[in-house]
């Protein structure tokens, strides 16, 4: 099934309820937004018919917030199951929605299961059923497997990402997801792209669909720089020189070709973050923050960074592979030039490089690498990133590690950067240059009840 063929239907005589609107404010407060924009609003409206909804925006726009908000609003405080499953295609965007999902502050348990994780741990946390379980379909199929849940109280079945849970293979484990959960009532699809097929199994029924995906041209530039020689290393210095010291990711197509890239930039001293499938977990978290915070602005990336990742708008894309469709080149471009902002999507290609036909087919200014003047490559960046022994489970907040570094660690404000809470840690960007001292002042510290350990990472 298409979605344009699904007819839009609103049910007139189950007209949405009225939206706490100081709770919302409250909401949104914590997360420095001063209202909904227009997608969230429309999709808080529809999600509130209790209709079938499909989600279709950009990646970028406030997806997450705009089906969490209203669905929290439709939980039942006295159910002790799970009332809300919300299933994702990487670990990534699990760990996402659920560090969303918590600081709504909703009052509500919220877990996310996903691999690369002990699933002793998954048992543990969900001894005591969330109200909101988040996971990929993966490891969800297999605690339903396994440990034998109610799933009587799921009235709400989110897909986010859906296509693209689709596109690595997880079509067996929604379906058998689906087939498992008896009284469904309200489905809501999300996507950053319009041209996907919904399967039969996920079940539509008349579903609204919100379509926010824009239509016009993006206001992304495309420059194809030339380079002379078949390897492309050299090529790459001389494209980062003509860049600049902008935040971007630099797109391959296999993990060989990134770990030889990545060598190749260490030996230029030029500090970059790698992140593919075949990385452990927390390797792969540790790299997105330094990519967050500030600490690298180099990030070297396989397609598993084209979609669903929380990463800040960056300046740039640079194609060191041209992927060979056109749908992973749109999703890869879709990191940068972001809600209405501007960015350049640059193609590195050897003279007689093979072009996919869709590159073929389109408009690109041509530079010549040996001809352009170039800047210098500033090899690090002010900033770097602490681990800190701490975090949610612990009860401590951010406020509690600002007033450690500021206080204790006596530090100016603009010297701590962005803070990230996790569940057993949290990571801190502080400036490079009082790293170490902050580190001696603070490490070993009590915070809370608990005596933390801080570290560089």
């Amino acid at each position: 099934m298409n979605y344009n063929h699904l007819e839009m239907s609103r049910n007139t005589e189950e007209l949405p309820e009225p939206f706490d609107e100081n709770r919302t404010d409250s909401i949104l407060k914590k997360f420095d937004i001063p209202a909904l924009n227009a997608m969230q609003e429309e999709a808080r409206t529809a999600i509130l018919t209790k209709s079938d909804v499909v989600l279709l925006s950009p990646t970028g726009t406030g997806k997450t917030l705009g089906f969490l908000l209203p669905l929290i609003e439709t939980l039942n405080k006295d159910c002790e199951e799970i009332q809300l499953l919300i299933l994702v295609p990487s670990r990534e965007l699990a760990q996402q929605i659920e560090q969303v999902a918590r600081n709504m502050g909703s009052g509500f348990k919220i877990n996310a299961v996903y691999g690369g994780r002990a699933g002793a741990q998954d048992k543990i946390e969900l001894k005591h059923r969330p109200a909101i379980l988040i996971g990929t379909p993966g490891r969800i199929a297999d605690r339903f497997r396994r440990d034998g849940y109610s799933l009587e109280s799921i009235q709400t079945l989110v897909l986010d990402e859906y296509d693209k849970s689709l596109e690595v293979g997880f079509e067996n484990e929604m379906s058998e997801i689906i087939e498992a959960l008896p009284n469904v009532k309200q489905r809501v699809l999300t996507s950053a792209t319009s041209d996907v097929e919904i399967p039969d199994f996920v079940e539509l029924d008349k579903p609204i669909v919100i379509n926010h995906v824009p239509e016009e041209k993006s206001r992304l530039k495309i420059k194809t720089l030339l380079t002379s020689e078949k390897d492309k290393l050299n090529g790459l210095l001389l494209a980062l020189g003509i860049i600049g010291n902008e935040p971007g990711i630099i797109f391959v197509n296999f993990k060989e070709s990134l770990e030889r890239i990545s060598d190749f930039l260490a030996e230029h001293e030029i500090h970059h973050q790698c992140f593919h499938g075949d990385m452990e977990q927390v390797d792969r978290e540790r790299s997105l923050i330094k990519f967050r915070n500030g600490t690298t602005r180099i990030l070297l990336a396989t397609d598993l960074a084209a979609r669903g990742l929380d990463i800040p708008e960056i300046k740039f894309i640079l194609h060191y592979h041209l992927p060979p469709r056109l749908k992973e080149f749109t999703h890869r471009n879709g990191r940068t030039a972001r809600v209405n902002r501007k960015g350049i999507a640059y193609i590195l290609r050897w003279n007689e490089e093979e072009l996919p036909e869709f590159i073929r087919e389109m408009e690109s200014e041509r530079l010549i690498l040996e001809d352009q003047p170039s800047k210098p490559i500033i090899k690090a960046t002010r900033w770097e990133t602490l681990y800190v022994t701490g975090g949610r489970r612990d009860k401590i907040s951010k406020g509690d590690l600002a007033g450690l570094f500021l206080k204790q660690g006596q530090i100016r404000k603009d010297q701590l950067g962005v803070i990230e809470l996790q569940q057993k840690s949290s990571y801190v960007g502080v400036h490079a240059e009082i790293a170490e001292e902050l580190i001696e002042k603070t490490n070993n510290t009590k915070l809370k009840k608990k005596k933390v350990r801080i570290s560089l990472i």
